[in-house]
């Protein structure tokens, strides 16, 4: 309802530009709009029944796009018409002349009038073509958000251990070096004693990390880096010449993570080092509901993980969570990334909305149930829309503090 009548609105002020042209025109292009939006409507409406049971990974991500790039063109027509209709009340103001008349023979000149008014519309452009530039530009606006979870048995030695957490690299998106390093180096300037990045390190195959690997192989920490598989490593969404083909790319997905010196965890765990009271990080690979590929296998992964007051797990897909996650009281606090927060969405202040939550009911930040911790990374990269809108790239520095 709220996004009908959004499109309502934004119509309404939109129908005055579009009665300038022809009557022909005028309904070609309100029924494309309509189209539009009841697209839209209808995709929000049934996102989850729809989205989730899509096998083919093209479809989703032109439903994703399509999705994005229809919400972009009224956010931008929205901004447009809101400055066109400042513009044209400005040049009102200011002309004193309505109706001036030719002063030079045989050059006819713009009155006032419309001299301010087309003069305000140029001026107005700037900031749609900078907003425009922004969405991009935004794709590599990192942000640091700070977290600190309470743990009841955090042993002493751990009280006010920083973990730093990345997500969703998907380096075969990248186009912009620098952008990329400066991230490595805001993370490297939180100085955490731990760092986690739960998985998607590539879009489709593992030769897309190979010119990052140098950048990314800066991420280093005293405790040791970890890290798993995301559902976008394993080469599910291409054809592969055969199935040997595709385990290759598997093998040298995970090259790439011991060559960047990150301990990969495939179902299986670690002891944090310490000679003191221990800390457990459990690591499996993909789990998601529905559709997405379930290769974890987290009572495998829990079996091989040693006694321990407290036990992190690295999950790539937060619907792990709900799903199994919960069912093991001693994983304390649990690691995700995969959703972007859809790339799209607003958050301001308590005030956070995104297209993602309309699949998943944990798809940015930190949340709890029954004593036990998920925290969902925004990711790093950026997949099928190369931006973001309202929803920045993250690094987060989580403080675990003893409760």
């Amino acid at each position: 309802m709220v996004l009908l009548l959004a499109d309502a609105g934004l119509y309404y002020f939109l129908s005055k530009k579009l009665r300038l042209l022809t009557k022909r025109s005028f309904l070609l292009y309100g029924t494309l709009y309509w189209l539009a939006a009841i697209y839209v409507i209808v995709c929000f409406a049934f996102i989850q029944a729809v989205f989730l049971n899509i096998e083919s990974s093209t479809v989703r991500l032109s439903i994703i796009g399509s999705i994005a790039f229809f919400s972009l063109v009224k956010v931008l027509l929205t901004i447009y018409l809101t400055l066109d209709g400042t513009s044209h009340w400005l040049a009102q103001k200011l002309s004193s002349h309505k109706n001036e008349k030719p002063t030079v023979p045989g050059y006819p000149l713009i009155n006032r009038q419309k001299f301010l008014y087309k003069a305000a519309i140029m001026t107005a452009s700037v900031p749609v073509a900078a907003f425009s530039f922004n969405i991009i530009n935004r794709a590599y606006d990192y942000q640091v958000r700070r977290i600190r979870v309470v743990l009841p048995h955090l042993p002493a030695n751990f009280h006010g251990l920083t973990i730093g957490h990345i997500s969703d690299i998907h380096s075969g998106s990248f186009d912009n070096k620098t952008a990329v390093k400066g991230g490595v180096d805001l993370l490297m300037n939180q100085k955490a004693d731990v760092v986690f990045f739960t998985g998607d390190l590539v879009n489709v195959e593992a030769k897309e990390a190979r010119e990052y690997l140098p950048i990314f192989s800066k991420v280093k920490a005293p405790l040791g880096v970890y890290s798993v598989l995301g559902n976008h490593d394993y080469g599910d969404y291409r054809s592969w010449p055969s199935s040997q083909a595709k385990q290759k790319n598997l093998v040298d997905v995970k090259t790439a993570h011991k060559e960047l010196g990150w301990d990969l965890l495939c179902n299986e765990s670690r002891t944090l080092p310490t000679g003191q009271d221990p800390l457990e990080i459990i690591g499996v690979e993909n789990w998601g509901i529905r559709r997405f590929s379930k290769y974890g296998n987290l009572a495998e992964a829990h079996r091989k993980s040693k006694e321990a007051p407290v036990k992190l797990l690295l999950s790539h897909d937060p619907s792990h969570w709900e799903a199994q996650v919960l069912d093991y009281p001693d994983i304390d606090l649990t690691f995700s990334g995969h959703t972007h927060g859809f790339q799209f969405g607003v958050e301001f202040g308590n005030i956070a909305w995104s297209p993602a939550q309309y699949l998943y009911k944990q798809w940015a930040g930190l949340y709890e149930k029954n004593n036990q911790y998920l925290y969902v990374n925004r990711g790093y990269g950026f997949i099928g829309m190369p931006g973001r809108i309202g929803i920045s790239p993250e690094i987060t520095l989580i403080e675990l503090v003893k409760g």
